[in-house]
C-alpha cells in the first residue's frame, strides 16, 4: 500500500530534519510560525500546504518536488552541506584516546 501526499511530506520533513540535525524549532523559524504549528502538521491535525512545502524545500536546498517524492528522494537530494556531521563510533574514539595516551 503507497503511502498518500500528506503521509509522504510528513514523512520527507521528518528525514530532513533527522538528516539535518534540526529541530521542530528550527523548521519552525524558517517557517516563520510556532513550533506547535509543525508539530500540528507533522501530527497529521493541520495539513502541510504547497506555500509551507516551497517553503521546506528551500530551507533545505532541495526541489519541492523531490520533498513531494517522499523521504527517500528527499534525504537523497539534500545537500552534503546541509546533513548533520556523523559521529564517530565509540571505538574510533576509543582508538584516538588509547592514541594520546588519555585516560
Amino acid at each position: 500500500m503507497s503511502m498518500s501526499l500528506e503521509e509522504r511530506v510528513r514523512s520527507a520533513v521528518a528525514a530532513l530534519l533527522h538528516a539535518a540535525g534540526e529541530s521542530q524549532t528550527d523548521l519552525a523559524a524558517a517557517l516563520g510560525v510556532s513550533q506547535a504549528q509543525v508539530s500540528r502538521r507533522q501530527s497529521g491535525v493541520a495539513s502541510w500546504g504547497l506555500g509551507d512545502c516551497e517553503v521546506v524545500a528551500a530551507h533545505y536546498g532541495i526541489d519541492v518536488l523531490e520533498l513531494l517524492a517522499g523521504p527517500t528522494r528527499a534525504t537523497e537530494a539534500l545537500p552534503a552541506e546541509r546533513r548533520r556531521p556523523l559521529l564517530r563510533p565509540a571505538h574510533a574514539a576509543r582508538s584516538v584516546i588509547a592514541e594520546r595516551g588519555v585516560r
